[in-house]
């Protein structure tokens, strides 16, 4: 989807953290690189691979000295880690001490970097010798973080690439991170900050497409464009309603992503079925609305293991939302702090306060992200749908969903739940002429701008079933769904 920050946000934890060791520097973390020794032992340099390999692996979580545990990393092959709890502060919960022993180094040079996280408190660290070390918290941050480590423990994560190569990483790729008719179009961009975003979104979810827009025609025959996560001239990302020629222009002569275009027809049976006057109250009624930034996480995470691509999992996705609810907290409430409360049914509170509020009623984090979407939840700023959930959102107040419409939730869709909708023309005769002719491999559907031939794996396949993608596994390289999830 046009922003999908939030398939980024086990790489923003090490962003943030790393990137901002590496602003204190008088030169690039890139500019030291050809200095260092050849037989210096730097992971990175020789084992990224992609965005992946920049992702904080969960290692696990260090509670009291009797609740020690092991690990292997990326440079020391034998890890211990208990927690300490002490007073030296004199505040009223106390503080601790975080014991690491590193040993066994597959090199002399090498050396390991991690980062600790509790809801309240991130810090990182890095290793080179073989010994035992300490991390201070000098106090807790009152009752709810002393509870909460005493019985959960400080999350650990390790980086695998290694400190100066992660930084020379993160360097290469922040700006990806830095800005942040009736038929179908499914966009897939290739280049720039979006194709990185889209790159990422596709990896979790198994898409292969990464934007959708929607046409739409008024009563006068004219052709527009629906599109959530159109960019304005403040550079907003809004919902638009635009004339195709506008919409068009832009495409092919001004977008630098490279998007490859496909042209989803609708088949003659459900398009027969189209309310337009339906689709056209509620693109009006969405005209000038935020992206759908509230909700867009969760289309993805249905369940509590079998959505994360390894090594993302729910401890990384907390510990990132930890972050930016220190360094943005408005971004960070706008982004998923009224979501997880509505999930939770209460108002207002903050994210450290949530994590506390699922401990107190026995829960997990991992649990709460699963909790299904609502398309009628109302937000600060309104209804929340992201390009796919505007487009489906506008399907179903067409009818198209019916007679099932009230048991269907599409902000639970991702953009491949949607292509795989049995929605779509399956009669390549009825395509328009000009869909294949350059082609000597006819698509099912019309692809219109593109280098590349596109592909949609079980695309039109699937009949729209009541609570439809609300529990749906995602896991790499297969992407297999589990039967009416």
């Amino acid at each position: 989807m046009a922003s999908s920050l939030s398939l980024l946000f086990a790489a923003v934890i090490t962003l943030t953290l790393l990137f901002a060791y590496s602003a204190k520097l008088p030169f690039h973390p890139r500019d030291v690189l050809p200095l260092l020794p050849r037989q210096v032992s730097w992971p990175i340099l020789n084992s990224l691979h992609g965005a992946v390999d920049l992702l904080p692996t969960f290692v696990g979580s260090a509670s009291s000295p009797n609740d020690s545990f092991e690990w292997k990393g990326a440079c020391f092959y034998q890890n211990t880690a208990w927690m300490e709890f002490h007073n030296k502060s004199g505040s009223e919960f106390g503080g601790g001490t975080l014991h690491i022993k590193v040993d066994k180094a597959h090199s002399w040079t090498c050396m390991d970097i991690y980062v600790f996280a509790t809801p309240y408190t991130v810090t990182w660290d890095y290793y080179f010798l073989s010994r035992e070390h300490t991390l201070e918290f000098k106090e807790w941050q009152g009752k709810a973080e002393f509870e909460y480590v005493k019985n959960r423990g400080v999350s650990i994560f390790l980086m695998q690439a290694g400190m100066l190569g992660t930084l020379q990483a993160l360097w290469d790729v922040f700006p990806l991170f830095t800005n942040t008719g009736r038929d179908f179009l499914a966009i897939s961009k290739i280049r720039g900050r979006w194709g990185g975003f889209e790159t990422l979104e596709k990896w979790v979810s198994g898409a292969y497409a990464g934007h959708s827009a929607v046409c739409l025609k008024d009563s006068e025959g004219n052709l527009w464009v629906g599109e959530s996560g159109h960019e304005n001239e403040k550079g907003e990302d809004i919902i638009a309603v635009l004339p195709w020629d506008e919409w068009w222009e832009f495409e092919p002569n001004k977008d630098d992503s490279n998007p490859h275009i496909a042209l989803l027809p609708l088949h003659p049976d459900v398009r027969a079925k189209f309310n337009e006057t339906a689709a056209w109250e509620y693109a009006r009624s969405m005209e000038g609305q935020p992206y759908g930034y509230h909700n867009l996480i969760f289309s993805w995470i249905d369940t509590i293991q079998n959505n994360y691509p390894p090594p993302l999992d729910a401890h990384v996705v907390a510990s990132v939302m930890t972050v930016w609810n220190h360094i943005q907290p408005a971004y960070a409430a706008n982004m998923w702090n009224e979501a997880l409360n509505k999930r939770l049914g209460t108002q207002n509170l903050t994210f450290p306060d949530i994590l506390v509020e699922v401990e107190k009623r026995g829960s997990s984090f991992g649990e709460l992200l699963t909790v299904p979407e609502q398309d009628d939840w109302l937000y600060s700023d309104g209804k929340s749908t992201s390009c796919v959930a505007f487009i489906l959102e506008m399907y179903k107040e067409a009818g198209l969903f019916d007679p099932i419409a009230s048991s269907i939730q599409v902000t639970e869709f991702t953009i491949k739940d949607a292509y795989m909708l049995k929605f779509f023309e399956n009669n390549s005769s009825r395509l328009p002429k000009w869909c294949n002719d350059r082609d000597t491999v006819n698509l099912p559907f019309c692809q219109i701008k593109g280098k590349y031939r596109m592909e949609l794996p079980k695309y039109n396949s699937m009949e729209p079933y009541s609570h439809m993608n609300e529990r749906c596994e995602s896991l790499p390289p297969k992407y297999s769904r589990s039967r009416n999830c």
